[in-house]
């Protein structure tokens, strides 16, 4: 039986609010290709309220597996029946797998931002002093893969302080992780990787004011949000003289393919890919 008939019947998806740009579905599509398997991977628009609603009729139109998206990661870890250790640090799912009629959670957001600052830009992470800008859903998915990696101490700033706090213990290392607010930015010196975590700057929004003492000669940027969403953090990092930055369109297309791989036991590369997006990104950047 060919590859590609086994993948016959069974669907795949990103469910979000807002998901229409979403890069998703051409991404498992072009790794289908590659790999010679027929996917069939689409994207789904829910609400917080509707999205137990829209994963029962996915699953019941043989919906195999599944990513997940701001705003529904820690939504879509509470109803799994199961799911992976990284997932249950996290506290959020951004894959799921269909498995004897329940949704089995996984979470490949920060392996997939580590493969990609650390195998595509070569950064070395160890002993980095880390600032975490938000903590929802993709916080917690990056926020176990940052500390495994090595970095030093990590402190999590989020506009409402109980959600940082709660994301410091739901890590479990009071010893490196810190729970700060937005009006502690000031005094709390320079980063030697900042990564912006929160939905700020997507549909237009006004993104927080940051001071520039975060900034050193050797800090290095994150937004995991990518294409027009990252533009204002980015731009406040090169303006203010970082040394390096990045979107997160390599931390997508990674995690992406570590997705792909636990629904199709085979893992696709992903340089062409992510040169391929990439450049396409850069033309609509600069009017090219």
């Amino acid at each position: 039986m060919s590859s590609a008939s086994t993948a016959a019947g069974k669907r795949y998806a990103v469910f979000g609010h807002p998901v229409a740009h979403s890069l998703s579905p051409r991404i498992h599509t072009a790794f289908g290709r590659a790999s010679r398997i027929a996917v069939d991977y689409r994207a789904i628009d829910t609400t917080p309220a509707n999205f137990t609603t829209a994963l029962s009729v996915f699953a019941d139109a043989g919906g195999a597996g599944a990513n997940v998206t701001l705003p529904l990661k820690e939504a879509a870890y509470s109803l799994c029946t199961d799911s992976t250790e990284r997932a249950r640090r996290a506290g959020a799912v951004n894959t799921l797998i269909r498995r004897d009629a329940h949704w089995y959670g996984d979470n490949t957001d920060g392996p997939g931002l580590v493969r990609d600052l650390t195998d595509r830009r070569a950064w070395d992470l160890r002993e980095r002093r880390t600032l975490l800008l938000g903590a929802g859903g993709a916080a917690r998915g990056v926020a176990p893969a940052l500390l495994d990696a090595g970095i030093g101490a990590l402190f999590v700033v989020n506009r409402n302080p109980q959600r940082a706090d709660a994301l410091a213990d739901q890590l479990g290392d009071p010893e490196r992780v810190h729970a700060r607010y937005f009006d502690d930015l000031p005094a709390l010196g320079e980063f030697d990787l900042i990564v912006n975590a929160t939905s700020a700057g997507r549909g237009g929004g006004d993104f927080p004011h940051l001071p520039a003492s975060l900034l050193g000669r050797r800090s290095v940027a994150v937004d995991l949000s990518y294409g027009e969403s990252a533009i204002p953090f980015l731009a406040w990092a090169r303006a203010n003289g970082c040394h390096d930055s990045t979107d997160g369109l390599g931390m997508l297309i990674e995690q992406a393919a570590l997705s792909f791989a636990l629904w199709h036991d085979l893992e696709p590369d992903t340089d062409a890919l992510y040169a391929e997006l990439q450049a396409e990104h850069a033309r609509l950047v600069t009017g090219d």
